[in-house]
């Protein structure tokens, strides 16, 4: 793993360090059955991926607890259940019970000691705060689509990024290395603007890209880990 030149990681978040698939299926799992629908966890996160893009494309400026109220309305609208204003807004608080992957703290940790540390989300501030409290380090940088304006993929997101990071750290394109588990909102615009990416492939062995949309056909990345500690451990054997 040479990561010769690189001094700044980007990090999405959810999915990538905060296991948001096991967050959203407990904060919806309760609200199926009440209204007796037992439909496949993956079958849940598959329509809510495709649910949240839709209505991130819809309301780009929407801070991102009315995207999940929103999309909340969207799932009873899909199968054929109430959803009231009460639990919608039951369902955009949730983020803060999201857990972190049990990896997430210790590698962050590590990386600190070589890199600055920087978070790209699809997220408000307010909600990323109750995330950030579980991943137990404090990042150099935090950018949201509630500043920016949109929501990745939109390659917005990243030429924000890099006009952010060069502004703040003096950071260039070629130092930054993107950390992240979606294909569609991450590895996928970040490559098309000549960005360095590893994917920390969080669904290895299972089939499907769960609440994210599915991509077809070959998409480029630099690295690829299963986890943050393998990552962490890939680095840790370079540096020997």
């Amino acid at each position: 793993m040479d990561l010769d030149g690189i001094t700044t990681l980007s990090f999405d978040c959810y999915g990538t360090l905060i296991d948001w698939e096991a967050g959203l299926l407990a904060a919806l799992r309760p609200w199926l059955k009440k209204n007796r629908k037992n439909p496949l966890d993956e079958q849940v996160l598959e329509i809510y991926g495709e649910l949240e893009f839709e209505a991130e494309e819809a309301a780009p400026g929407a801070l991102y607890p009315k995207i999940l109220g929103n999309v909340h309305q969207a799932l009873g609208e899909h199968f054929g259940i109430p959803s009231s204003a009460a639990e919608q807004t039951a369902f955009a608080a949730s983020v803060g019970d999201w857990p972190a992957f049990p990896d997430s703290p210790g590698a962050l940790k590590y990386l600190k000691q070589h890199f600055k540390l920087v978070i790209l989300s699809n997220i408000d501030r307010a909600s990323f705060a109750l995330s950030e409290k579980k991943l137990g380090v404090e990042f150099d940088a935090v950018y949201t689509a509630e500043e920016i304006g949109s929501y990745k993929p939109d390659k917005k997101n990243f030429r924000y990024l890099l006009s952010r990071l060069k502004e703040d750290f003096g950071t260039r394109p070629d130092q930054l290395l993107h950390v992240a588990q979606s294909l569609f909102h991450d590895h996928e615009p970040a490559k098309k603007m000549n960005l360095h990416t590893c994917w920390i492939d969080r669904r290895a062995g299972r089939d499907g890209a769960g609440a994210t949309v599915v991509l077809y056909g070959p998409i480029d990345y630099d690295f690829r880990f299963t986890t943050m500690a393998e990552f962490v451990k890939a680095h840790m054997k370079r540096q020997r």
